[in-house]
């Protein structure tokens, strides 16, 4: 039997407890307070750096929405309903993914979703036979505005793992998997197709984008027509951790020579991606 340590567990304790008055304080908002308060029990040794940040993750999924994260509908790879079963399997050979939208002739509307795993389960050497809405499942549709937290609790009771995005006007604008919430929680979730992405600048709809803190000032100004420049920093997780005067937590927000930024994902380490928006625009509530 393990024996227990009643002086450390009483030392644990007693940090815990210190924690407590700042809430009742209420001198900022709770959320704010809890992290405050984590990160205080990480430096007593109480929680692992780790495990706070998942934890910061956890929280802050609850201010971020569908259209913060999704795959825009431009870069989605979709089936087309009257596709060959050989063209398929090209796609999800050459792809890697597992589900895809199976969109209409004219690239309109969103039949179903199909899943690799219940087109390989099948005897198609006669194509002729072949309809793909005899296998694909009903899509699911959500709003760009839907809260990741409410979003993740739908994905867990529906078993679903993928869900198409829609406009106001019911548009079709993008998708978005559980990996990119739990992403959000845990941090990046790499596989061998991930490494293959070189992206590090994304353009969402309304003018957002996403650019990966390891993006250079050079690759940065040149896709946007700045002339930003330094010898402190190199690239933009530089910059905005330069601005800060921080290393910033998820969810920490700056405005620089007319440009807005959010922190996407960061843990204690570093920053790792950033929402940027362009000068006229304004960050979405």
């Amino acid at each position: 039997m393990k024996k227990i340590n009643l002086s450390e567990v009483s030392r644990n304790l007693r940090s815990i407890m210190r924690l407590v008055p700042s809430y009742l304080k209420m001198e900022k908002p709770p959320k704010e307070l809890l992290v405050d308060s984590l990160r205080e029990a990480e430096s007593n040794s109480v929680i692992e750096p780790d495990t706070v940040a998942m934890m910061e993750g956890a929280l802050l999924v609850s201010d971020m929405q569908v259209r913060d994260i999704m795959i825009p509908r431009s870069e989605i790879v979709f089936i087309e309903e009257n596709s060959k079963p050989s063209k398929i399997l090209s796609k999800i050979i050459e792809s890697g993914h597992s589900r895809f939208p199976v969109f209409d002739e004219e690239h309109e509307r969103i039949v179903g979703i199909l899943l690799a795993k219940d087109l390989l389960s099948l005897a198609i050497d006669n194509a002729d036979d072949f309809s793909i809405r005899e296998i694909i499942r009903p899509a699911a549709f959500i709003p760009e505005s839907k809260r990741l937290n409410v979003l993740l609790r739908e994905f867990r009771s529906g078993r679903n793992h993928l869900a198409v995005v829609v406009d106001e006007y019911t548009s079709i604008s993008g998708l978005v998997t559980i990996e990119d919430v739990i992403e959000q929680i845990v941090g990046e979730i790499d596989d061998e197709h991930d490494l293959l992405e070189e992206d590090n600048i994304r353009k969402h709809r309304d003018n957002r984008y996403s650019v990966k803190a390891r993006t250079g000032l050079d690759e940065f100004n040149e896709h946007f027509g700045t002339d930003w420049k330094s010898d402190d920093y190199e690239t933009i997780g530089g910059l905005v951790i330069s601005q800060l005067g921080h290393l910033p937590r998820q969810g920490e927000e700056l405005e620089y020579m007319g440009y807005s930024f959010r922190v996407l994902r960061a843990d204690r380490r570093r920053v790792r991606l950033v929402r940027v928006i362009p000068a006229g625009d304004t960050l979405p509530n």
